[in-house]
Formats: structure tokens, C-alpha cells, sequence
């Protein structure tokens, strides 16, 4: 009896080894995905990348925990087109939205009906979806409304003009208009950024048994430099002399684009920096408690480099680290941005890749985590093998930006070289810039003159780079024109 006993024991502890075994290999294939989108951070702007004036000690526990991506780009140097290339995974050359356009009263162009997203890919694959924070790509109710795009959840900005606002009137909740009722006038008691966080905060709860995909696009620090007294007052005195800006604080334009006032800029925007920081530090946190942590990706990246408006300083900050240009330069401070990547078991913590890549690589390396096929139109190519150190990392052949306000300015890289030309539609003629990013990634020296060849090339990929858009149109016959 005592021997059957024995084997039953043993058959008993198997049968829950095996189960236990299924589990952890399923947990593996579908492990919960949140990305966290900072607005408009520097890649200096974080002390794991030098910022020596203030410090993001939860975003730098990310990187010691994770893998530091030291070669990545934003999809475009603003807003909604940078967002459409994430949620594509198709260039600027060939993503629906290239643009930052209005359509008024709220919102912007919206995203096509037929476009394929990386929300609607991920609800195929069974995950609950959420996007809380910033949107800017349809506006309300039109198709390219979030819960039209695959989003089964969404709380915050449709609008990014609106956006501009940490005090607004309203925020979208779904398809109803939640109205902040201590904003109302001037008044300034509810912080859409602790609200949205507050939001996306419960649907990790609700869905914590279930795998799920936070699309946390934070508002956080972009242009207008507001947030609750108490938490500028931390850092008030610290950064002299103060920047002083004088914005709009009443009229008919209030709330409605142009940004607030802000005696203390340096103050307000190491503070901003610092509530995102602690924001991302709680998320960690609840994984934690919640013990989803070790089954749970987090990625960190930021839209595109810093901007100048609103009483930002980059400068004083050193927000760019080495890199030249801002916000809507092609530079490669307009679209080297940081990202972190944090898996627990899969992605070995203190790593550090100069593997190239950018926006629109993240859906076909989500594709392959999950285990869904994507087109092979996609721009991306997945980075899962650079996270596990498993299989061969492909390399992409270019990365190639459009941007169409400033007189049109086009970009690529290819390897070492990278290619710019400003002023494409407004002066054809001018000559596109070369520079070695491996010995001078300041982009300090233009080389174009000494490697002919190398212009020659990049000019000829960048003539078959791009698709033309009925609505984001860039034609300019004459713009790759090389003497």
C-alpha cells in the first residue's frame, strides 16, 4: 500500500510539475506589453544618459534592470506622425499620418479605416487593449478614433492642440466627454496627468489576470510648463538664473493651443520630469504587488527631441546630450530618442545595444513575441533577437524621415552615414549634408563635399524611399536633384 502510495505521490507531483511547466511556457508567449511614450524628453534628459542637473532614478532603475537602446529614433520630430509610425510600422515615407493636421474644432486628419495597427494586431492575438495619455491621430468619432483603431480602452487628449494643457476643461474617456469641473474658468485643481496616470493605474487592475497591452502615451514634459505649486516648489532655487515666460492666461485663445505662464520655467520643467519619473516608478510598483511583474514587458522612448516653447530651455538642461537640433529638426536631435526596454528572465538587466533601430520596428518585434504574422510591407524589422540574445539580429539596409513644415526636410542613415537636406520644397537646389555619425555624432562636419559617392548613393535610396500621400503631400520634382 505504502509503495502505491509512493507512485501516487509521484504521478500527483508530475501532473502539477507539467502543469506548472505549460504555465510558465504560455505566461512567456503572452506576456502583458506596456510602452511608455514620454512627450518631447531629450535624450539628455534622463540621468542614465548624463543629465547632470536633476535625476530620473526610477527610468534609470528601468535601464539597470533592462537593456539601454543607444542607437534608437523616434518615428518622425513631432507628434502625430511619430505616433503613427509606432502604431504602423511603416516610415514617414509610407505611414498614413506624416503630419501634424488640424481638423477643427478637435483633433487631427484621422487614421484610415484600413490602416493595420499594432493595437488591432495585438486584440487579434487576445490581448485587452489601452491607450492613456495623448492621441492625435482622428479626431472624435471619426475612423480614426481609438476605439475605431483597435483600442478597446482609452482615457485622455483625442487632440494634441489640446494637449497642450494640464488644466483642460475635458478629457475623453471612450466616447464620453468627461468634464473636469474644478478647471472650469481659470480655476486649476484637476491635473490631467495624475488623471490619466490614475486611469491607466486601474486598468492594469482590471486586467491583471488577462494579457493586456498599456499604450501609456504621457503627455509629460511637452510645452506648457504646469503642474500642481507644491511640486514646483521642490525645485524652486535650484536652477538660477529662472526663465520667465509670458503666455496666455485669459482671452479667447486660453485653453485652447497657446501655452499658460510660468514665472519659474527651469523649476516647472525638473519637476514635470520628475512626476513622470515617479509615475513610472508606481507602475513598476503595482506589476509588483500585483505580482505580474516578472510576465510583464515595459518599453520607454520618447516622440521625438526637445522643444523650445512654452519656456523650455534645452539648453540650459542640455536636453540633446551631444546631439544638434531640437523638436522638428532631422538632426539627430530631433529624433535620437532614449529607449529601455525592461523583461524580466528574457532580457539580461545592464545590457546595452548600439543596434540600429527605430518606431517602427516595435509592432513586428510585439508580432514576434505574440506569435502573429505581420505584412512583409512593414518597414520594421523585429529587434527580438538583440532582446534575447537568441537568433540573428537583422540590420535594417536605411532609416529614412520626412517632415513637412519648415520648408520640408528629409533624412537618412545607412550604416554609419547620414543624409540631410533642409528646404527641399522651399529651395530645391540646396545641397543635402553627409555626415559620419561613428567619428561625429554631434553632425558637426559636413563631409558631403569629400565623399561624392556616398551622395550619390543615400540620394538614389532616397528617391525610392517614399510613396506620395494624397494628403500629406511632398511633391517637389527637383528635391533630390544632386549637381
Amino acid at each position: 500500500m505504502s509503495k502505491y502510495l509512493s507512485f501516487s505521490a509521484l504521478f500527483l507531483i508530475l501532473v502539477i510539475s507539467s502543469c506548472s511547466q505549460s504555465n510558465s511556457k504560455e505566461e512567456i508567449q503572452n506576456p502583458n506589453i506596456i510602452y511608455i511614450l514620454a512627450d518631447d524628453l531629450g535624450y539628455g534628459d534622463l540621468s542614465s544618459n548624463g543629465q547632470q542637473k536633476f535625476s530620473t532614478p526610477n527610468i534609470d532603475k528601468l535601464a539597470s534592470d533592462g537593456m539601454v537602446f543607444t542607437q534608437h529614433y523616434s518615428g518622425s520630430t513631432v507628434c502625430a506622425p511619430s505616433r503613427s509610425t509606432l502604431l504602423t510600422g511603416l516610415h514617414t515615407g509610407h505611414t498614413p499620418i506624416r503630419g501634424n493636421k488640424e481638423v477643427k474644432p478637435e483633433g487631427q486628419h484621422p487614421m484610415p479605416a484600413e490602416s493595420y495597427l499594432l493595437t488591432e494586431m495585438l486584440k487579434e492575438a487576445s490581448y485587452t487593449t489601452g491607450v492613456f495619455g495623448k492621441w492625435g491621430l482622428g479626431y472624435p468619432g471619426s475612423e480614426g478614433d481609438p476605439n475605431m483603431q483597435g483600442v478597446d480602452e482609452f482615457f485622455g487628449y483625442n487632440c494634441q492642440r489640446l494637449a497642450h494643457h494640464y488644466y483642460p476643461y475635458y478629457l475623453w474617456h471612450n466616447q464620453e466627454k468627461v468634464m473636469l469641473e474644478g478647471n472650469e474658468g481659470s480655476d486649476q485643481t484637476e491635473y490631467a496627468a495624475d488623471l490619466i496616470h490614475e486611469e491607466a493605474m486601474k486598468f492594469i487592475d482590471s486586467n491583471q489576470d488577462k494579457p493586456f497591452f498599456l499604450f501609456y502615451a504621457s503627455p509629460i514634459p511637452h510645452a506648457e510648463l504646469l503642474l500642481p505649486q507644491e511640486k514646483i516648489d521642490v525645485f524652486k532655487g535650484e536652477f538660477l538664473p529662472e526663465k520667465h515666460y509670458e503666455g496666455t492666461d485669459s482671452g479667447e485663445k486660453y485653453r485652447q493651443g497657446p501655452y499658460g505662464s510660468q514665472e519659474n520655467s527651469h523649476a516647472a520643467f525638473a519637476a514635470m520630469v520628475a512626476v513622470l519619473d515617479n509615475q513610472i516608478g508606481e507602475i513598476v510598483a503595482k506589476l509588483e504587488v500585483l505580482g505580474i511583474a516578472d510576465n510583464t514587458i515595459i518599453i520607454f522612448s520618447s516622440d521625438n527631441g526637445p522643444h523650445q516653447e512654452g519656456g523650455a530651455d534645452p539648453d540650459y538642461f542640455n536636453s540633446n546630450g551631444i546631439y544638434k537640433g531640437y523638436k522638428r529638426d532631422l538632426y539627430e536631435g530631433g529624433i535620437h530618442v532614449p529607449m529601455i526596454v525592461r523583461w524580466p528572465g528574457m532580457v539580461e538587466p545592464g545590457t546595452e545595444s548600439d543596434h540600429i533601430s527605430a518606431f517602427w520596428d516595435v509592432m513586428p518585434t510585439l508580432a514576434d513575441i505574440v506569435g502573429q504574422n505581420t505584412s512583409d510591407t512593414l518597414d520594421g524589422i523585429s529587434f527580438l533577437p538583440t532582446l534575447t540574445g537568441e537568433g540573428k539580429q537583422l540590420s535594417h539596409e536605411y532609416l529614412y524621415w520626412e517632415f513637412h513644415e519648415k520648408g520640408g526636410r528629409i533624412a537618412i542613415r545607412k550604416g554609419k552615414w547620414k543624409a540631410v537636406k533642409y528646404n527641399v520644397l522651399k529651395n530645391p537646389g540646396e545641397m543635402i549634408e553627409l555626415y559620419n555619425l561613428s567619428e561625429d555624432p554631434g553632425e558637426t562636419i559636413n563631409l558631403a563635399a569629400e565623399y561624392p559617392e556616398v551622395v550619390k548613393e543615400l540620394t538614389e535610396i532616397l528617391k525610392s524611399a517614399r510613396t506620395e500621400s494624397d494628403v500629406f503631400q511632398f511633391k517637389a520634382p527637383t528635391f533630390l536633384d544632386v549637381d
